[in-house]
């Protein structure tokens, strides 16, 4: 008797008889296959070519499956008994594995400073800006409120004692996420491959691996952005098993439940982009498939491509936006995001100096007025009575960008060709400035108007120097600026916080703008100010007015003014990926580059810095990792030769033709996604960290146990006697599972904490185990 007969059941058999299709093969050395997202079809002798027929239901067709992105050729599941029992094992052990010490240790850890305290600044309503989405910090403060935390733990750095305060709900909630990986790794691999032994082979990967089991035990994003990527994954293999049943229940299940996967993947951080772009590209095989489905009318494709823009873009789009709606209606109070957003945006913040306010609308001459820069966390435009030091440009009064409010932010507008006490003169009329205007910006505090001439910049090289010149007002041309509104016509008024301003220097050209670079002392650590003789509008060179007073204009309500939600969305994300682009590291922070990750080349502290400290150290388990490594090469290899012999036309048998359709479709998806994953990281201009590689790595340890699975098979199929097939194919995957666990064994101090002397003193527990020079622990 074969080694796993007993997988083919009668009711595979009926259920093939329905599909009108041949009965499953009787089972050989290799595990049986069963009908899955596709299926295989027999071609002439020769080779397994695939056929496009119309033997297919109207509706509903069985799909050929292509060499690397669909889904898996038929096989005979495993009996559902036997998979329910060992799922239950493996999220018991999953689980087990997370919550283990869990309030260990009873500080703040690596990223916990940040993610901690974005979900204490939700519970108080604090606004705060990420370069992130917010879903993920939003269920983090969701699951610290639920569970007693009351957000007034400061996390002001790693090592700081939580004390009383409760921190193991958001951190419980973490490793809850994190815990449902393996059962979702499980089930996505048995879809693919139906193997048993496949699915358990890449959950105890994942269980046993170091790296996972730390990832999932902070206050982070990682396993939250993890969950909803893997619950994309699997939800889209699950509605690719229901393509003989379009439009039933559990196909519209499957696939609205992909479309909120991708939401909430996208919801957490950008990078969920990739697993949007991975299902996006299954979707496109799909619908290219039933286009050439003759035996489907074009009405019924039309049913189908409606179908999934509602699910998989429609419906994430909803939801996404609704976070972002949710997310700015909890943060209505000031807090430190503030500077980061426009001041029309800040106009809507509880506390902030410029809620209910009531200034003119339009701006006109002899008007007091702050002009803020749009940059991310742009400063006002500022001046004070300090020069620039000698050798620094021309000796004239500095000019600069502050981050704060302050009375030498305030200017006068006045004509290029008035004085300042005849704007000021209440019998005056008045007259507003218009687009194209050209004006003159006396500093209010020192009478010296706004100047630039081609000295050159303090810190920016090619850029001209913006000082303060003049007595009491009074300077020369190089004083005089045209005002423009970017997407304004000539003659516009000017609005207060919406319009979006450009000055140019009348005398040389150049354009008003902050190069975001800091002065030194002798600027007071201010933000230099320059003018750019390079025209390209960016957010350097806008400015916005915000503070505006003059007695002879009529005061309205800053609420008039404020923006859209949409208008708010698109500034919000504006803000959010000039943040990511301009990332740089921290002192002492370990970075990265992706060519270091596959190959576990240096980990992350977690906590601790010597031998008296808890320390914990983000590593992945190098068995593992390793194994990783090699069985993508491995893939690779087999993936070529056999799609070469394919193509060549060599004869296999139909166990070997199933094992390689196992190989090339489910193992072809999951390099795709493994590649999407991974690849993109390499173009990135915005510093990396080790963490990044983590979603790739879930890909790369599906990959591990669909092809040692089917390796072991296609090796034992060649052997005479089907007890000696059995005995080597069950002897290769438990050698694989006890090399697993030792080697977690080994290295588990690293997920669970360490104490003593560092593994680069010969006396340490862990000295034998630093098998790489980089790492750290």
């Amino acid at each position: 008797m074969h080694h796993e007969a007993d997988s083919v059941s009668r009711g595979a058999v009926r259920r093939a008889a329905r599909r009108r299709l041949p009965p499953p093969p009787a089972a050989g050395p290799q595990m049986p296959l069963v009908a899955g997202g596709c299926q295989a079809e027999p071609g002439p002798p020769g080779g397994p070519l695939r056929q496009r027929g119309s033997r297919r239901p109207p509706g509903g067709p069985t799909r050929p499956c292509p060499p690397a992105a669909a889904a898996a050729p038929a096989r005979p599941p495993a009996a559902p008994a036997r998979a329910g029992a060992a799922l239950g094992l493996v999220t018991l052990l999953s689980f087990a594995s997370r919550f283990y010490r869990l309030s260990e240790p009873p500080h703040v850890c690596w990223d916990e400073t940040h993610f901690g305290k974005m979900g204490s600044y939700y519970i108080n309503r604090t606004f705060f800006f990420d370069v992130h989405p917010p879903l993920g910090k939003m269920l983090i403060g969701l699951a610290g409120y639920l569970s007693g935390y009351d957000g007034t733990f400061p996390f002001q750095k790693p090592g700081d004692r939580y004390e009383q305060h409760n921190y193991v709900g958001m951190r419980g909630f973490c490793a809850f996420l994190g815990s449902c990986l393996v059962p979702f790794a499980y089930l996505t691999v048995l879809e693919l491959s139906k193997s048993l032994p496949a699915a358990l082979l890449t959950a105890f990967i994942l269980i046993f691996d170091t790296g996972c089991i730390t990832l999932s035990q902070y206050i982070l994003l990682d396993p939250i952005l993890m969950f909803f990527l893997m619950g994309a994954v699997l939800s889209m293999v699950k509605c690719n098993t229901c393509a003989d049943r379009p439009f039933s229940t559990s196909w519209w299940f499957w696939l609205s439940l992909t479309g909120v996967n991708l939401a909430g993947a996208m919801g957490v951080k950008f990078v969920g982009l990739f697993v949007v772009l991975f299902v996006g590209l299954n979707t496109i095989y799909d619908l290219w498939d039933l286009l050439g489905n003759l035996s489907l009318s074009l009405v019924m494709f039309g049913k189908h491509l409606l179908a999934r823009v509602f699910c998989l873009i429609l419906l994430p789009l909803a939801l996404y936006t609704t976070m972002f709606a949710v997310h700015f209606a909890v943060l209505n109070k000031s807090g430190p995001g503030d500077g980061f957003f426009s001041s029309a945006f800040q106009s809507q913040l509880i506390g902030n100096n410029l809620h209910n306010v009531s200034v003119p609308e339009y701006l006109a001459y002899g008007s007091v007025v702050t002009m803020k820069n749009l940059r991310m966390a742009g400063g006002y435009l500022h001046s004070h009575w300090h020069l620039y030091p000698e050798g620094v440009g021309a000796r004239q009064q500095q000019v600069t960008a502050y981050l704060h409010k302050d009375l030498n932010n305030l200017w006068i507008i006045k004509k290029h060709d008035s004085n300042t006490a005849d704007l000021l003169d209440p019998s005056s009329p008045v007259e507003f400035v218009r687009h194209g205007d050209i004006i003159c910006l006396e500093h209010k505090e020192t009478s010296r108007n706004l100047h630039s001439h081609q000295h050159e910049a303090p810190l920016t090289r090619k850029h001209f120097q913006v000082t303060g010149y003049g007595i009491n007002g009074t300077g020369d041309s190089n004083d005089f600026w045209r005002i423009e509104v970017v997407g304004r016509k000539t003659g516009k008024h000017i609005k207060v916080l919406r319009s979006q301003i450009r000055l140019t220097h009348v005398a040389t050209g150049c354009i008003l703008g902050s190069s975001g670079k800091t002065l030194p002392k002798w600027g007071w650590e201010q933000v230099e100010v320059t003018c750019t003789p390079y025209l390209k509008e960016t957010p350097n060179s806008l400015w916005n007015v915000e503070d505006h007073i003059n007695p002879k204009l009529p005061n309205i309500s800053l609420d008039v003014l404020k923006p859209s939600f949409v208008e708010i969305l698109l500034e919000s994300h504006m803000v959010m990926i000039r943040g990511n682009s301009g990332l740089k590291p921290k002192d002492n922070e370990v970075t990265s580059k992706p060519w270091h990750w596959p190959i576990n080349y240096q980990g992350l502290r977690f906590s601790g810095v010597n031998e008296t400290d808890y320390r914990v150290y983000l590593l992945g388990n190098p068995v593992i990792w390793w194994l990783n490594l090699v069985t993508i090469g491995l893939y690779l290899l087999i993936a070529i030769s056999t799609t070469v012999a394919l193509r060549r036309g060599v004869q296999l048998t139909s166990e070997l033709r199933e094992l390689s359709q196992v190989l090339l479709c489910g193992g072809g998806r999951i390099t795709l996604g493994w590649l999407l994953h991974y690849l993109p990281f390499f173009l990135m201009g915005r510093v990396l960290y080790f963490h990044h590689y983590f979603p790739a790595m879930l890909f790369s340890s599906m990959l591990t146990g669909i092809t040692w699975d089917t390796l072991l098979k296609f090796c034992t199929g060649f052997l005479p006697s089907s007890t000696t097939a059995r005995k080597v194919y069950g002897g290769g995957i438990l050698v694989l599972f006890l090399l697993i666990m030792y080697s977690f064994y080994l290295f588990h101090p690293l997920s669970y904490g360490m104490i003593g002397p560092m593994a680069s003193d010969p006396s340490s527990p862990m000295a034998g185990l630093r098998w790489m020079e980089s790492w750290e622990f």
